[in-house]
């Protein structure tokens, strides 16, 4: 999760953006959807599973929630992965490395995160044949599908991965190899523990921009737009200052400042919540926050 959700009733509804995006989820009951649901913004969320403390609020939200004739929520593990597989437009995550081909994992030497449902939702399923506006907007701004499969249209899902360019000890976190190679090895795994192929990545969001790789013709180009984005790190030192403004001019690579946005204005006060407690304020006294976080 990369509690994008709690922008929703600030920044989102600033912009205008209230029933234009993230409407339907596939997504556990997570405490911080309140706010956007009480602020609007959701009109439905199909969940894998339950979230302690969030039965009572669930319950009284069947407009929102799945839940039976009793108010318990109905959730199905099965077929929530169905449908977050073949039926959302977009996947968006937060991740701990990506490496120079845009390789996403959770899985580093010193730490390894739960991959959850991330492998599944973030790909794009070549099995699909629904279609949405967005989904096939996406397939149009492919920059590879005419090398692919020529003059066929084709939709494509977006997959966002959002990964500050320096990790808490200043390591970097866009990097040459990803550790999930060393992994392998210690565990005797078949394959590195990657969560998210590159090819299947269509934007990276780092805190110097946006690499749109959709838009990339070939992997050189997506090379180079993750170089972009890599900031100051080994990976970003790579690119020149020409080669990423041809970038910007392309439209590949964008800055905040390109995109209208002020850097200072990204701060705690965009949160919707900023605490438990504010949490609990928004769900009329119904979330219950568990003892582990209070």
């Amino acid at each position: 999760m990369s509690a994008i959700e709690l922008l929703l009733p600030t920044y989102a509804e600033r912009l205008g953006l209230k029933g234009k995006i993230c409407t339907h989820w596939a997504l556990n009951p997570h405490p911080t959807m309140i706010p956007a649901i009480e602020s609007g913004f959701v009109e439905s969320i199909h969940s894998f599973g339950s979230e302690v403390g969030t039965e009572d609020y669930v319950s009284a939200r069947p407009d929102i929630f799945f839940v039976g004739p009793e108010g318990q929520l109905r959730s199905n593990r099965a077929f929530c992965q169905c449908a977050g597989h073949y039926a959302i437009d977009a996947f968006v995550g937060a991740t701990l490395q990506i490496d120079r081909y845009g390789n996403s994992s959770t899985a580093v030497v010193d730490r390894i995160g739960g991959f959850g449902g991330a492998p599944n939702m973030g790909c794009d399923p070549p099995g699909r044949r629904h279609s949405s506006e967005v989904w096939l907007k996406a397939g149009q701004e492919s920059g590879m599908r005419a090398s692919l499969i020529g003059d066929m249209p084709r939709g494509r899902r977006l997959v966002i991965q959002l990964l500050e360019t320096k990790g808490p000890k200043g390591n970097d976190c866009f990097v040459d190899r990803l550790d999930a190679w060393e992994l392998m090895k210690r565990a005797g795994l078949s394959l590195p523990p990657v969560m998210i192929y590159g090819d299947a990545v269509t934007h990276i969001v780092s805190e110097t921009g946006i690499a749109h790789l959709i838009r990339c013709a070939d992997l050189e180009e997506r090379q180079e737009a993750i170089k972009a984005v890599a900031g100051e790190t080994d990976l970003g030192r790579e690119i020149t200052p020409q080669r990423k403004d041809e970038l910007r001019r392309k439209k590949i690579f964008q800055t905040p400042e390109d995109l209208g946005i002020d850097p200072s204005t990204a701060n705690a006060s965009l949160l919707a919540a900023r605490s438990m407690a504010d949490l609990v304020e928004w769900s009329g006294g119904l979330y219950k926050v568990p003892e582990q976080f209070k």
